[in-house]
């Protein structure tokens, strides 16, 4: 399901379970705020089910005069984990992307993170070696 307005609950509650697996204190009422802001201004799509969550980033893309999406933040809860929710997800976003008529669909994950990449090559993403990630951490 695509979160577009309520229930933003539910998916606070997904999205705050992941922050806290990644060693982030609980926060959902922050978490809740924060989602309504970012998917009321348009910055951020949002699929979510009751045990998994994708957020993704709508990004201009000035050389094709389109868009790119980029996956931020991919997560199922460990109990239902490799039952396809990951996939379903993937295949829901993407299909939007296409019919929106984005020009790329990106992600980026740890390099440690050898089952997400595993799941994500099988899903049709390749590692991009011409590409270099940097960050400037603002606070």
């Amino acid at each position: 399901m695509r979160l577009t307005g309520p229930p933003y609950g539910e998916a606070a509650r997904v999205l705050d379970e992941y922050r806290q697996h990644y060693g982030a204190n609980p926060a959902p009422e922050a978490v809740e705020a924060w989602l309504r802001e970012q998917v009321g201004s348009g910055r951020m799509k949002v699929w979510v089910t009751g045990d998994a969550i994708c957020t993704v980033a709508v990004v201009p893309a000035a050389l094709t005069l389109r868009t790119v999406w980029l996956i931020r933040d991919l997560y199922v809860r460990p109990a239902a984990r490799r039952q396809g929710m990951a996939r379903a997800l993937l295949a829901a976003v993407e299909q939007e992307a296409r019919a929106a008529g984005a020009h790329r669909l990106s992600l980026q994950t740890e390099t440690a993170n050898v089952r997400a990449i595993d799941l994500y090559a099988a899903s049709g993403f390749a590692a991009l070696t011409e590409v270099t990630v940097m960050d400037d951490v603002l606070g």
